[in-house]
């Protein structure tokens, strides 16, 4: 291998490893209600309350207190909230969101009712 097809191989593995870097950070938080009257410290605070709530109806409880807390600080402040908490976005992944995946009932993977591979 010449010289140059090293110092090129090198580089593109560089690259390569600082870019997946990139790629393994957590995705976008959920929007949290009324952050813009919250302290760095409170957000994160309330993400660990959601990650270690148990169930959905455990998560519903804690955005529900966090939403009066939120409403009641933005009342003392004179600043306008909505009434209701934003929609919640379904969630992709074992606990649901995506519908069933293409091997659970979709047509997937050898699922069609074309002709071919060996059928009539």
């Amino acid at each position: 291998m010449s010289q140059r097809n090293l110092l090129l191989s090198i580089a593109t593995a560089g690259l390569l490893l600082t870019s997946t870097g990139a790629l393994a950070v957590e995705p976008a938080a959920e929007p949290i209600f009324g952050s813009q009257l919250m302290t760095e410290q409170e957000r994160v605070e309330h993400r660990n309350a959601m990650r270690s709530a148990r169930s959905d109806e455990e998560r519903a409880a804690v955005r529900a207190q966090h939403h009066e807390q939120m409403l009641q600080r933005a009342q003392e402040r004179g600043v306008t909230l909505p009434a209701t908490p934003p929609e919640q976005r379904p969630m992709a992944g074992p606990r649901g969101g995506m519908g069933p995946g293409m091997n659970a009932g979709g047509q997937g993977r050898g699922q069609g009712q074309g002709a071919g591979r060996g059928r009539p």
